[in-house]
């Protein structure tokens, strides 16, 4: 009777124990629910807009004069010193002997071709970062905004080309005092034709350009934001890194500025022509022939 009573007596104290065990756990798992779990916090604390620099207020590159190049620290043309293949040196000279003789040669912008990556970050007619969270918006007065995205995403298996490819960036809090000051940020997927200034130094026609920057502001001169890029294309022998670098404007209202119009040059066909400005069309380098007119009935009749 004693054992019985002595057994009752441990199964109910284990029932009692396992319960309260079982009491700990859920305790323990609706703690976890309310607070969040520890990937939840984590992404919580990356998306803290308060952690993101502010970069706003319209900017334009440190140059003081020329137009635009990919080393704003060098003259445009052959002191940018390109480092090209063999190939793409002679595209670029018959080019610039193009330029010379009244031609656009491998500027393609005249056309109202965008001039995409890493051309327009050159900043000669101004830009604006817009940081959020999740995508870091770079508006142009001239062209379409750039969108880098910060969200943590892959590269996507199925990415449409365009002239400014598919760029993800990634903040850094490289002084560890919890705030982001770094982006760094690869581009890839790219469309052409594209070339890296107004003198055409050419870039690859395969598009596997890769690109990879690293922005950040000033140390010493808020007002300043530097962009570290390298470009590794197969137009190039080696990657070719410059630093770009972007001043504050004060002041200052943005313009409406879109290619086609006002544009006084026209592409037909692989030849590029000048509108007049009494409208009628001009050669824009000597001994060159017209377009072909076959469709049209000649004057007269």
């Amino acid at each position: 009777m004693a054992e019985t009573l002595l057994r009752d007596d441990r199964t109910k104290t284990g029932r009692i124990a396992m319960f309260e065990r079982s009491s700990i756990a859920v305790a323990a798992l609706a703690a976890l629910c309310i607070a969040g779990s520890p990937t939840q916090a984590q992404n919580a604390s990356q998306y803290d807009p308060s952690r993101y620099p502010d970069w706003s207020g319209p900017m334009r590159w440190t140059a003081t004069a020329g137009g635009n190049r990919y080393d704003q620290t060098k003259p445009p043309g052959r002191a940018q010193q390109p480092p090209l293949t063999a190939e793409y040196q002679a595209l670029f000279e018959a080019g610039l002997k193009d330029q010379r003789e009244g031609g656009q040669g491998a500027n393609q912008t005249s056309s109202c071709l965008p001039g995409g990556m890493p051309r327009d970050m050159a900043g000669n007619q101004g830009l604006e970062f817009v940081v959020t969270p999740k995508v870091t918006h770079v508006i142009f007065i001239h062209a379409m905004p750039r969108r880098i995205y910060t969200d943590g995403r892959d590269w996507p298996k199925d990415v449409e080309p365009s002239f400014y490819g598919y760029s993800i960036g990634k903040w850094l809090d490289e002084d560890g005092d919890g705030k982001f000051d770094v982006l760094e940020v690869e581009t890839r997927h790219f469309l052409g034709p594209r070339s890296f200034d107004n003198a055409g130094i050419p870039l690859h026609s395969d598009n596997q350009t890769v690109i990879k920057e690293r922005i950040f502001r000033d140390k010493q001169n808020s007002e300043i934001i530097h962009d570290v890029m390298t470009t590794i294309d197969n137009s190039l022998t080696r990657p070719w890194t410059v630093e770009k670098s972007y001043r504050l404007l004060k002041n200052v209202q943005w313009v409406q500025n879109i290619c086609s119009v006002g544009n006084v040059h026209l592409q037909i066909g692989k030849e590029g022509y000048f509108l007049s400005a009494d409208g009628l069309l001009m050669p824009a380098h000597k001994d060159q022939t017209p377009p072909d007119a076959r469709y049209f009935k000649p004057a007269g009749r």
